[in-house]
């Protein structure tokens, strides 16, 4: 009986130990104002244009991803190149024309483009209002 006891004490201990690691372990959520992250720059890839950033995720210490919103003025293209990972275009406002390889489709709001490693890409605004867009992809490890 006592073997029993000795035992049960034991598992219970390991449990609690393991779950105090996992406390530890654990990261608490982080909040992000996105105002606390915009400014003014050339959109990336050209610098075609004007545009406005917000990289939101810059402050999320031991991220895996980026999530960024960017504000893309008329005339304004974030330019082609070659992506490493998988990449998705999310339009908030506003209409544009996404390229990936040799295809390049009209968006608009409501509407994400899927972007796969490996391909060429790019978007540009058209049309009067600007082009604002949700842009989120894992970092490479």
């Amino acid at each position: 009986m006592k073997l029993l006891r000795t035992t049960a004490l034991s598992a219970l201990l390991m449990l609690s130990a393991s779950g105090f690691a996992q406390q530890l372990a654990s990261r608490p959520m982080v909040i992000v104002d996105e105002a606390d992250t915009m400014r003014r720059e050339p959109p990336p890839h050209g610098a075609i244009g004007s545009s406005t950033a917000y990289r939101i995720s810059d402050a999320v210490p031991g991220r895996t991803m980026e999530f960024r919103k960017r504000i893309l003025q008329p005339g304004s293209a974030i330019g082609l190149h070659r992506i490493a990972h998988d990449e998705v275009y999310y339009v908030i406002s506003g209409t544009g024309a996404v390229s990936s390889g040799a295809v390049t489709q009209p968006v608009r709001t409501g509407v994400a483009a899927y972007l796969f490693d490996g391909e060429t890409v790019g978007i540009r605004q058209t049309g009067e209002d600007p082009l604002v867009l949700i842009i989120a992809y894992p970092i490479p490890r």
